[in-house]
């Protein structure tokens, strides 16, 4: 019998159907095959493969279905596979559009690699003293403000775990912004640090961030004083301005997925140099 993790992946694909639907039916086929046992998990919104920890994610958006590796930057990629997230320090991520063949020799390998340093670093921390810590997963801590307190790492996952850690009706807030967001970029890159969901243009950094206080949700444009017109809050950090976002406000879709496309087409926030 199915676990109800399983169920629910075989539910989601349905929902989806079209391309993306089959491409990620693919995807969950070839892990199996590659690792008959893997255990299937829901986590955050998204398919989960696991394996003595996470083998990847299966994220979903308009344009690309997204399989991000938890350990992908030390993993052998002869093939190339990996195609987004490439600056990540720990993961790595493979894109892949409508009408792209994945290559699932490659893929396969790739799993069984992912699946051989779990095992390899689990062995490891069998041989260490000291006591290991409770599997049982623990509510996200809430700063005074109000604001999901995430630990610093790239890729939507941790995205999702902050936006799902928003409390009451500032959640609906993260993922409506969330949404517009990859809608209107559809190639953006996701992380969290400092306690704060960062979305970035490939070679360009960080545009946006957004932030939970006790009575609104602050969406900071890093470059907002070039956006047209500007964000309404100025700030004492130079270029940057503010959107606040109140409980009963209405969310101006069409102006703020303008400022996301002017915002995400000029140098950000630790842009690369």
């Amino acid at each position: 019998m199915p676990s109800s993790a399983s169920s629910r992946i075989t539910k989601h694909l349905r929902e989806l159907g079209g391309w993306r639907g089959a491409t990620l039916a693919q995807v969950r086929a070839l892990i199996h095959k590659a690792l008959p046992d893997v255990v299937e998990e829901w986590k955050w919104d998204v398919p989960v493969w696991s394996h003595n920890g996470i083998l990847c994610t299966g994220e979903t958006y308009k344009s690309v279905v997204k399989l991000t590796f938890a350990h992908g930057a030390s993993l052998p990629d002869p093939s190339g596979l990996f195609n987004a997230s490439l600056a990540g320090g720990t993961r790595r991520a493979i894109d892949i559009r409508e009408g792209v063949k994945l290559d699932a020799t490659a893929f396969k390998a790739l799993i069984k690699a992912a699946a051989a340093r779990n095992g390899a670093a689990g062995k490891a921390t069998k041989k260490s003293p000291a006591k290991p810590k409770p599997v049982a997963s623990t509510p996200v801590k809430l700063l005074s403000s109000g604001n999901p307190q995430i630990a610093k790492a790239d890729g939507d996952a941790p995205v999702q775990a902050y936006i799902n850690a928003m409390p009451g009706w500032k959640r609906d807030v993260g993922k409506r912004l969330d949404a517009l967001i990859v809608k209107a970029v559809p190639s953006v890159q996701k992380a969290v640090k400092w306690n704060t969901p960062l979305y970035g243009a490939p070679g360009k950094g960080f545009f946006l961030g957004f932030y939970c206080f006790t009575h609104y949700v602050q969406v900071t444009f890093f470059n907002g004083t070039s956006l047209r017109p500007m964000p309404p809050k100025g700030s004492k950090v130079e270029g940057t301005r503010y959107y606040e976002i109140r409980e009963g406000d209405t969310l101006d879709d069409a102006q703020f997925t303008a400022w996301v496309r002017q915002a995400a087409a000029r140098p950000g926030f630790l842009a690369p140099r």
